[in-house]
């Protein structure tokens, strides 16, 4: 196979991917008591080192990332950091996703102005490196079926600046087809859809996902290696699958690399990609992901171009704009 196209990740939370060093100064700016005071306290917090029981647990470590998220200009510059991080390592394009209630629950923030914050923030991100930047809005599942208005509502704000709409959080508990409504509102805005599921939960979600919610791609998507049927679903469909290695291994979503079924997922012809989640508590990279856990994996080399090059076919791009950022045209 060709070597490799240019660097995409599809799957990545703004607010997974704060930078301690933005924690440490968010918190004196704003006088918020943080468990460490250097990098180094603060480091074992934030940053996940060993597997973590379950989804709920992982999700956790988010507390010091939103914590310090005091006001808009802080969510600004979270956005614009992402961005920056993002052409640090090479990426041509990313897509960055954000739940504007998360963001904006510690301090009781605007879900509205967030939103406007998190588009400032990566429209400066792309003037000051070059690089494209997508916005994949999300729907925090935890916070019920009418919090989740009130979300969409946000997001809607700002249509013409989000690409996508999204559902995360506690899966188990929270099922897709409780936002069956919300994800239509959501189409009919124009926006792509992408939704977690098979990642906490069973492979049922993934199909409620796909034909209740309109889902094009799905993140994680682990289960559906566990039932032919939804890896049939996922093939003839070209739904896309964002996987995420090192996220699901801490997770627990999987026992270790070896046994991700990203590979199996490739050989299968699903049209499955490589992603970091949420960087920042990860402690990880997309080269990271892609010279360290694609191998660990099990993954050889034309499976990670094949994986590079399944994301530049499920990116929610125009193909015109496709061409232009892989530098066809």
């Amino acid at each position: 196979m060709s070597s490799r196209p240019p660097l995409i990740d599809l799957h990545r939370h703004i607010d997974g991917s704060v930078r301690l060093q933005t924690i440490l100064e968010l918190g004196r700016q704003h006088g918020i008591a943080l468990p460490g005071l250097t990098l180094d306290e603060l480091r074992p917090h934030v940053v996940i080192t060993t597997p973590q029981p379950g989804l709920v647990e992982f999700l956790a470590k988010f507390r010091w990332m939103t914590g310090v998220l005091a006001d808009y200009d802080a969510c600004r510059r979270v956005a614009r950091e992402c961005v920056e991080d993002a052409h640090h390592e090479g990426i041509r394009y990313i897509e960055l996703r954000f739940s504007p209630e998360f963001m904006a629950d510690a301090h009781g923030l605007d879900s509205s102005r967030v939103t406007a914050a998190v588009i400032e923030g990566v429209r400066e991100g792309e003037a000051a490196t070059g690089i494209k930047a997508g916005l994949i809005g999300i729907l925090t599942r935890n916070y019920g079926v009418e919090r989740a208005w009130r979300e969409l509502r946000a997001l809607l704000d700002h249509r013409r600046d989000i690409a996508a709409l999204d559902l995360a959080g506690d899966e188990g508990k929270w099922p897709p087809e409780l936002f069956v409504e919300h994800f239509k509102k959501g189409r009919d805005a124009g926006w792509h859809v992408t939704v977690h599921a098979g990642e906490a939960a069973g492979a049922q979600g993934i199909v409620t996902a796909v034909e209740q919610l309109g889902a094009t791609r799905i993140g994680h998507a682990v289960r559906a290696a566990d039932d032919p049927a939804v890896m049939d679903l996922l093939r003839d469909r070209r739904i896309g699958v964002e996987a995420n290695l090192t996220s699901n291994v801490q997770t627990s979503s999987v026992p270790s690399y070896a046994s991700h079924p990203l590979r199996h997922f490739l050989e299968a012809g699903l049209l499955a990609s490589i992603n970091t989640d949420d960087p920042g508590i990860s402690g990880i990279d997309l080269p990271h992901e892609l010279q360290t856990a694609a191998p660990a994996a099990g993954l050889n080399e034309n499976q990670i171009v094949q994986a590079l090059e399944n994301a530049w076919e499920t990116a929610f791009l125009d193909p015109e704009e496709k061409g232009r950022l892989r530098g066809k045209k």
